[in-house]
């Protein structure tokens, strides 16, 4: 198993820049691809971006691509989200996932073992 704790959120103005991080401890040696998640009040937790292994494959969601950045640093156990021009309709609380036994890099829930507890991002106008 593998435990995740994300931090770096917080409130800010639409315009800025927040960059989330995330640290995984335990099994980190059988982590594949992870992934961003976040989840609206009264909506369901959609896909943000994910990354593989290496960190040479990324994907995002339309509605960050250009806006944000994943990235990862496997010496630290670490993946970042890096996320710029934020808009109010970015509010929500932002959860880091794990992927140790699908070996793709998925772009829905259910493709994660793992996930950390969420850092909630708010965005005023």
């Amino acid at each position: 198993q593998v435990q995740l704790v994300e931090s770096g959120g917080g409130l800010v103005q639409a315009g800025d820049s927040l960059r989330l991080s995330c640290t995984a401890s335990g099994r980190t040696g059988s982590i594949y691809a992870m992934g961003w998640f976040r989840q609206a009040p009264g909506k369901e937790r959609a896909f943000v971006a994910s990354i593989d292994r290496s960190g040479s494959q990324t994907y995002y969601a339309d509605s960050v691509k250009g806006r944000f950045t994943i990235s990862r640093d496997n010496a630290k156990n670490a993946v970042y989200l890096q996320m710029n021009s934020l808009k109010p309709e970015d509010t929500a609380v932002y959860y880091c996932a794990a992927d140790r036994s699908r070996y793709t890099i998925g772009v829905t829930p259910h493709e994660y073992d793992d996930w950390g507890q969420g850092t909630q991002v708010t965005v005023s106008s």
